[in-house]
């Protein structure tokens, strides 16, 4: 696949903008952990021939060989690194990144559990002082803002303080796409906050907490139902008052449960598109789903190389 032909591929043009901005960058160098099925393998080399990663297939050499044989995929000008099963790959991705081999890291065919566990560990993994959270990049048809929901894949029922750090990793990705300041509804049943409701309670702490500089780089309000999140209609009909209101471009779920269910009816019920990322490690990591479609795996490996050329330039200044 040819870049020219990319954008034939796309026809979001929310993911075609991010693609078409990565594709102005030089690819990263990007451990993919485990690719040994077609669908993991696949998604590698698509996004190396679009020109957004430069991947290093980690895993067995018989199981992965035999993959790209069967799929007709060639990976013979590709570095891999022969491990014997998925814990390692998941092991020596990760050293590959501390190392600093690769700047990028990317889930093949092992299950997220395995990959985060390696990214996880105290003293050989990628952790930071930031809470890892996950967000979904989404391009829903017929709504003129990107959606970012978070966190629907990793925090099944964060407290407060990893709220603070899931807000906290979406604001960033946000402002490091070059998107602008983002408008952060934190959403739950309900627009007012009431004791019977734990959510709303944590919403009015984080629109605080943004109010004492704990969260920094965008407007922040909640509680706010989905409807008066994203529909300016609804916030008018109930009379909020709120620059947020109306016009939330990240929504941050109560729970995973609540997120997993709002990302997939988004999908299945309004076609859209679901990229997938990992962030508050030290590097971003690319987490894609064996149902994705082409588009939404570049678009995932898309947003993490920008984040990833946007840590570049800030420790360049840095330094």
């Amino acid at each position: 696949m040819a870049k020219a032909a990319v954008s034939e591929l796309h026809r979001h043009e929310k993911y075609e903008r991010l693609i078409a901005a990565a594709q102005r960058l030089s690819a990263l160098s990007t451990a993919v952990a485990h690719p040994c099925d077609e669908t993991s393998l696949r998604g590698a080399l698509e996004a190396m021939q679009a020109g957004l990663i430069t991947p290093i297939l980690v895993g067995p050499k018989d199981r992965i060989t035999a993959v790209a044989k069967a799929a007709g995929l060639d990976i013979s000008g590709l570095e891999l690194i022969d491990v014997p099963h998925s814990q390692a790959a998941a092991e020596k991705a990760v050293e590959l990144v501390r190392s600093g081999r690769a700047e990028l890291l990317m889930k093949g065919s092992l299950h997220s559990d395995e990959l985060l566990g390696a990214v996880t560990k105290r003293e050989t993994g990628l952790r930071t002082n930031r809470r890892i959270s996950h967000v979904f990049v989404m391009d829903v048809p017929d709504h003129p803002r990107t959606l970012f929901i978070t966190d629907a894949a990793v925090n099944i029922a964060p407290d407060l303080s990893a709220k603070r750090d899931i807000v906290q990793n979406a604001i960033d990705l946000y402002v490091s796409l070059g998107l602008g300041t983002p408008k952060v509804a934190i959403l739950s049943a309900v627009e007012t906050v009431s004791p019977a409701i734990p959510s709303t309670i944590d919403a009015a702490a984080l629109c605080k907490m943004a109010d004492r500089g704990q969260i920094t780089g965008g407007e922040v309000d909640g509680p706010l139902a989905f409807d008066n999140a994203i529909s300016p209609a609804a916030a008018q009909i109930k009379g909020i008052k709120s620059p947020v209101a109306g016009q939330a471009q990240i929504l941050v779920v109560p729970d995973l449960e609540a997120g997993n269910m709002l990302a997939k009816n988004l999908t299945f019920i309004s076609k859209a598109d679901a990229a997938g990322i990992v962030l508050g490690a030290r590097v971003p990591i690319i987490l894609t789903s064996r149902a994705d479609n082409i588009r939404t795996r570049l678009a995932s490996c898309a947003v993490a190389m920008l984040l990833g050329h946007s840590r570049r330039a800030d420790a360049a200044i840095r330094a």
